[in-house]
């Protein structure tokens, strides 16, 4: 069933009936739904739409919490794929096979052997799903577990359930231009590269010293386009599939993998340090732990998060995703998805022809400007703006001088879901400082390569001093910081 704001309330509990103690609990304003004459008259008629208004809140966040609510009652309510659902026994469950897959995991992270672990998963739970072992990560996460704690035995997990997800069922074919196809096809030239590298560095363990010149330099240059692909690979991925599985009540898993994403990046720029710097030994002691971590991670995307994905997300998701993947590009190949042009309304992005808006004016503190107008200044920025709402989630960012990549999927996203775990607990507290109206703003300036960018934050107000979000400015100042002398505008021409 297609949730919509047009959705009835009661078409919607018919379909799903725990949604009405949901309901309930989400806003006092539905607890009258309990009431049958009420559940029945009224419901009947609301929409969704009607059902926000009373409640005094955006539809989209409705609709969004339902979708959430959904998700986890599928978690933890559906019985394993694959059982014979005539024959299923009560222990056999998600709910209780997730707790299962809890309790093995929580005796890893206590400190219990993989051999243990391992005996005790085959003779618990004869097979397991992606979208279970996501699940597990999650709960973990909820219970209290760090991410960054589920990040680090992540491969010892992998390894613990590797025969049941080799046993899983073959990847389904899917159209050229489909997001995971795309995924897909990305790791499949990893894989060529890796094995590229590999062989690379086999022949400079085996060359006398005063014949490695080119071979470093081979390296380096192979390392170089990994990195480069796997960066546009894992960007286009944090950017475009975690906010969408983050919707549908997926978290846990994006946070653990995003870290991971992190680790191979910083661990591919320490080893391309090396080859440039001729380091034989340095490249012998961290290369082929590198190239590990990239095959596992190849493992992972392709037997948990494409699965769990594919088997939570609609295709209205998918067409989504397709529509935004070519605002941050495709490794290897200049290749867009088809329909890459297209934006949905909700994507935020898609202004349209002046003619849809009214011509009046808005009036502004000091002035007064049509939307056409506001569209195109903001557009026009020479900086990257992106505005965080007082909930804490991101509403706007300007198509100008874009410095960080963004792409249609991050609009409505959670703001601590927009950055790596090992940042969000700054950008949380910069956020707490400026609700709380202890600062108003905070600065910060990096180096990307050759580039110098300044990034401000500001706390936004309203005229009774009330938080209203967040205004990120970043911007690259890299020719700016080399100016010199003057020049005054009588001298352009």
């Amino acid at each position: 069933m297609a949730i919509t704001p047009e959705t009835r309330v009661h078409d919607l509990i018919e379909h799903h009936p725990y949604l009405l103690d949901f309901l309930a609990r989400y806003n006092t304003a539905y607890e009258k739904l309990r009431n049958p004459v009420v559940y029945n008259t009224v419901g009947r008629l609301a929409t969704l739409r009607a059902a926000a208004e009373l409640g005094d809140v955006a539809v989209e966040d409705l609709i969004e919490a339902i979708e959430r609510e959904m998700a986890m009652h599928r978690i933890h309510a559906e019985p394993a794929v694959g059982a014979d659902t005539d024959d299923t026994e009560p222990d056999t469950t998600r709910a209780q096979r997730l707790e299962k897959l809890k309790e093995i995991i929580g005796s890893l992270h206590d400190g219990a052997s993989v051999e243990d672990v391992k005996a005790e998963f085959d003779h618990l739970v004869s097979d397991v799903d992606a979208f279970e072992i996501a699940a597990m990560e999650q709960a973990l996460i909820a219970e209290g577990m760090p991410a960054e704690e589920v990040q680090r035995l992540c491969d010892v997990h992998v390894a613990v359930f590797r025969e049941s997800l080799d046993a899983s069922p073959e990847a389904p074919a899917l159209p050229q231009g489909h997001p995971v196809e795309s995924y897909r096809r990305e790791n499949e030239q990893a894989r060529r590269i890796v094995t590229s590298v590999r062989s690379s560095l086999d022949e400079l363990e085996k060359a006398p010293a005063g014949e490695a010149g080119p071979l470093f330099e081979r390296i380096a240059s192979q390392i170089e386009d990994l990195l480069g692909g796997l960066s546009t690979h894992y960007i286009r991925k944090e950017n475009q599939l975690f906010p969408v599985l983050e919707r549908h009540g997926i978290e846990g898993p994006t946070k653990v993998m995003w870290g991971l994403d992190d680790e191979i990046r910083d661990r591919l720029k320490s080893d391309l340090a090396s080859a440039r710097s001729r380091d034989a030994a340095g490249l012998a002691g961290s290369l082929p732990d590198t190239l590990r971590t990239v095959d596992d991670m190849i493992y992972k995307e392709e037997k948990i998060l494409l699965p769990a994905a594919l088997d939570a997300l609609s295709n209205e998701d998918w067409d989504e995703m397709a529509a935004g993947d070519g605002e941050i590009g495709f490794a290897w190949t200049e290749t867009y998805a088809p329909g890459d042009a297209a934006r949905t309304p909700e994507a935020g992005t898609d202004t349209g022809s002046p003619a849809e808006y009214p011509d009046e004016a808005l009036p502004l503190t000091t002035g007064a400007l049509s939307l056409e107008q506001v569209d195109l200044i903001l557009r026009s920025l020479p900086i990257d703006v992106t505005f965080v709402d007082e909930t804490g989630r991101v509403r706007y960012y300007s198509e100008g001088e874009r410095v960080f990549p963004r792409s249609p999927a991050v609009i409505g996203r959670e703001v601590r879901n927009c950055h790596p775990p090992k940042s969000v607990a700054v950008v949380e507290r910069i956020v707490e400082e400026f609700r709380a109206g202890k600062k108003d703003t905070a600065e910060f300036w990096i180096e990307l390569g050759d580039r110098f960018v300044h990034i401000r934050y500001f706390a936004l107000r309203d005229g009774d001093g009330a938080y209203r979000g967040v205004l990120e400015v970043s911007q690259d100042v890299t020719g700016i910081r080399a100016l010199e002398g003057e020049r005054r505008l009588l001298d352009w021409d």
